[in-house]
Formats: C-alpha cells, sequence, structure tokens
C-alpha cells in the first residue's frame, strides 16, 4: 500500500480527478452515434434504454476498478492491474495495445473532429484546415502537458467544465426553444422486440465505445492525493455525471429535431442544434463542440504516456520512457505518443486503426473485471480499502455485456481480429525482447 504523499507530489485533488473521467468520456461518440442507431431504430424508449444499459455497464466497471485501483494503488491502468492481479505479460501487452495506437487512435480522432467543427464554424474550406487544426491542436494541448502536473490538470477542470457547460446550455436550446416532434420515451408496441434485436446489439457496441473512458483515473493514481480513496469516487462520480449527460443529450436530439434529419448522419448535435436555432445558431454550436473536444484530448494526451512510463520504470530495456523532466513530467512518453498521433492525422491511418484496436480494447477491460472475481478468490485477505458495490452482480454484468461484444465483434469483423492478434504477438515479442536487454521486471512487484 502506498501513502498519500504531499500536496506537492500528488497535486490531482477528486476535483480534476473527475474532470479526467469526465473529459475522457465526453468526445466525438455521444455526438455521432445517434445517427447511426436511428438508421435501424426509430423508437424513443428503445433509444434510452440503449444509452442506460450503456451507463449501467460503465458504473459496473467503475465500481470494480475502483476496488482494484484501491488495492493497487499505482498509475498504468489494465498494465499494472494486469500485471498485478494475473501476470506481467498479461499486463505489458494491455499496456502496448496503450502506448502504441490505444490512446493515440482515439487522439487523432478527437483532433480531426476539432479540426473538422472548428474549421466548419469558421466556414473555412477545403481537406487542407481540418488537418493544419488537429495537428495545431494536439501539439499546443501536449505542451501544456509538459508544464508542471498543476497546470495541466487545472487546464483539464477548466475545459471539462466549459465542455459540460456547453452540454447544458444545448439542453436548455433543445427542450425549451426546439419544437416537440413525436417520439415518446414510452414503451410503444413492438419495442420488446427491438430491444432483443441484432439492430440493439450493434447499436450497443458503439455507444460502449461512446462510453469509453470511465477507467481514465486509473492511469494517474500517482499524482492524486489520497488515492485509495480518491480514485474510486473520481471513477463513479464521473461515470455517473456522464451517463446522467449522455441520457438528457440524446433525449434532447429526439425531442428537438425529426428522426429522418438525423438518421444516418454523423454530426447529429450540428444538425439538432441547426434544426433548433438556425444555420447560424448551428455554426456556433459547432464551434462550440470543437472546443469541447479539447477537454477529450486533454485527458487522454495527460493519461495515455502514464503507462509509457510505468513501462519504462518496469523494464529497464524501455527505460528511457521512464524519463522525467524537472517538473516531473514523462516527457519523453508524452513525445512518443505524440508523434504517433501526428502519423495518424497526416496518413488518415487512425480509423482503420481504431477499428480493429476496439475489440483489443474491450477484451482487457473485461479481464481487469473478471480479476475482481480471481482475487475474491485466490486472495480473500487482500487489503481492500474499496469494495465494488453490488459484488457480484456489478462485475458479472460487465463481464457478460463486454464478453458479448468480443464474441460479436471476432464474428464480424475476422480481418480487424486478425491484425488485433497480430499486434499482440508483436507485443509479446516486445515483451521477451524488454526482459532480455534490460534484466527484465525491475518494478513490478506482485502481491
Amino acid at each position: 500500500m502506498t501513502e498519500g504523499g504531499s500536496a506537492s507530489s500528488r497535486p490531482v485533488t477528486l476535483v480534476p480527478a473527475i474532470a479526467v473521467v469526465v473529459g475522457n468520456m465526453v468526445g466525438t461518440g455521444v455526438f455521432t452515434s445517434l445517427g447511426y442507431q436511428l438508421v435501424d431504430i426509430q423508437s424513443g424508449f428503445v433509444l434510452m434504454v440503449l444509452w442506460a444499459l450503456g451507463g449501467g455497464c460503465a458504473l459496473c466497471g467503475a465500481v470494480c476498478y475502483g476496488e482494484l485501483a484501491a488495492a493497487f494503488p499505482r498509475s498504468g491502468g489494465e498494465y499494472h492491474l494486469l500485471s498485478q492481479v494475473y501476470h506481467p505479460s498479461l499486463g505489458f501487452l494491455a499496456g502496448w495495445i496503450s502506448v502504441t495506437v490505444g490512446f493515440a487512435a482515439p487522439i487523432a480522432l478527437g483532433a480531426m473532429a476539432f479540426g473538422t467543427y472548428f474549421s466548419g464554424a469558421m466556414a473555412l474550406g477545403g481537406e487542407t484546415w481540418p488537418r493544419i487544426l488537429s495537428v495545431v491542436v494536439v501539439l499546443a494541448v501536449a505542451g501544456i502537458h509538459l508544464r508542471p502536473i498543476g497546470l495541466g490538470a487545472r487546464f483539464q477542470s477548466v475545459f471539462t467544465a466549459l465542455k459540460v457547460i456547453f452540454i447544458l446550455v444545448l439542453l436548455l436550446a433543445c427542450f425549451l426553444l426546439g419544437e416537440r416532434q413525436d417520439v415518446s420515451f414510452l414503451p410503444r408496441k413492438g419495442d420488446l422486440k427491438l430491444l432483443f434485436s441484432p439492430e440493439f446489439a450493434i447499436a450497443l457496441v458503439f455507444v460502449m465505445y461512446a462510453y469509453t473512458g470511465w477507467n481514465a483515473a486509473t492511469y494517474i493514481v500517482d499524482e492524486v492525493r489520497e488515492p485509495e480513496r480518491t480514485v474510486p469516487r473520481a471513477l463513479l462520480v464521473g461515470t455517473g455525471i456522464v451517463t446522467l449527460l449522455y441520457l438528457l443529450l440524446n433525449g434532447a436530439f429526439l425531442y428537438s429535431a425529426p428522426m429522418e434529419s438525423m438518421a444516418g448522419e454523423m454530426d447529429v448535435a450540428k444538425v439538432a442544434a441547426g434544426h433548433v436555432l438556425g444555420e447560424t445558431g448551428g455554426r456556433v454550436m459547432a464551434g462550440l463542440i470543437s472546443f469541447g473536444m479539447v477537454s477529450a484530448l486533454s485527458a487522454m494526451i495527460w493519461v495515455g504516456p502514464r503507462v509509457a512510463q510505468r513501462m519504462g520504470e518496469d523494464f529497464r530495456g524501455l527505460s528511457v520512457l521512464a524519463r522525467k523532466s524537472r517538473s516531473g513530467i514523462p516527457a519523453n512518453a508524452i513525445f512518443l505518443q505524440a508523434a504517433v498521433v501526428l502519423v495518424l492525422i497526416l496518413t488518415s491511418s487512425f480509423e482503420q486503426v481504431l477499428v480493429y484496436i476496439e475489440l483489443l480494447l474491450v477484451f482487457f477491460a473485461l479481464v481487469t473485471v473478471a480479476g475482481v472475481f480471481w482475487l475474491r478468490v485466490r486472495q480473500p485477505d487482500l487489503s481492500r480499502p474499496v469494495k465494488a458495490w453490488g459484488y457480484p452482480f456489478t462485475p458479472a454484468l460487465f463481464v457478460a455485456v463486454n464478453a458479448w461484444m468480443v464474441v460479436y465483434i471476432i464474428r464480424d469483423k475476422p480481418g480487424e481480429t486478425l491484425w488485433g492478434l497480430a499486434t499482440l504477438v508483436v507485443g509479446l515479442v516486445i515483451y521477451f525482447l524488454a526482459q532480455r536487454g534490460g534484466g527484465g521486471e525491475s518494478g513490478i512487484t506482485r502481491r
């Protein structure tokens, strides 16, 4: 068990820890997913159930990660937790995915979304401006997080607060100024059949992607004050806030804009805002959405390099990634992540990467939550400052939903599955080379 640490060595309190979770979760997913869902599902009740189920599953994951993070309080997310619960090789594979593309691809996607929305708001035509703006925002936010941790924490808190305020403004505009559409949020005839349809199952995959990021605070445990208490609270509160916002936001879209106008559209928020506020209002909202993306980018650029840093501390063959600046920032790890992001943006390859890493991210989250069962049986006397609420039902629900998603993705995307397996094989090779080249896992201590 680690000590809480001083305020100077652990400057992150509960509010910025919650901001990391909220900022990491609320990205492009909630502003785009509804358009694809409406192609096959035109029931307000079923769509609300869909988003509520996704939020419930994320909350189950959050309480389980809270138990594990309190028992093993160290930064690194799944890399650290899987190393402690099962074996360092499994943790390394999770870390390998995070360091290479697990964070870089979503950052690239979010940066391009920022560029697209901002250039649209400023009426900048062509394909060049969105790419230039995406590169600029990545470099600017990475520069912020190369500064002392306290500055990055304040930046995260401010931009997350601005994002939540923007969402609340959008909600009020839709409900107060929008014209109510012919939509019912109560069950109607045929809704029960839709709930058990393949279309509902497929839509759930995209909803769960929109909820990705509920585990963000586990990546910065070493920078959090009183982590055994603060991290579990941040996970639960942050995920709860986002679940409520997602339900209200999708309800507002459905309330204020015709389903047919949003079906198949990627920029659902812009469509809904344009319907309520007109073309000018839609452009203003596009600008606000672009700044909302900054919070998500900041959260991922902050937490992602901490995985590389921990791997560098544990494997001397990767020690270059553990080097810190005078301010205690893992500068080399930030530079590496930024470089991968820029390559993905400039080659437009991030969308292809996102497809096949989705399976890996779901799998590692599933195995991590299953670790709650594993430890309760194998180490019943392990110190658990926080225990998962609703055990064994909460981890069981999370495991069941995510296991179904893994099976679906493998069946539906065999090509991407093979790419994912190939990435894991490369990760295993790097694992053994890192051991040989640097004397093994110097920093991993298992309980």
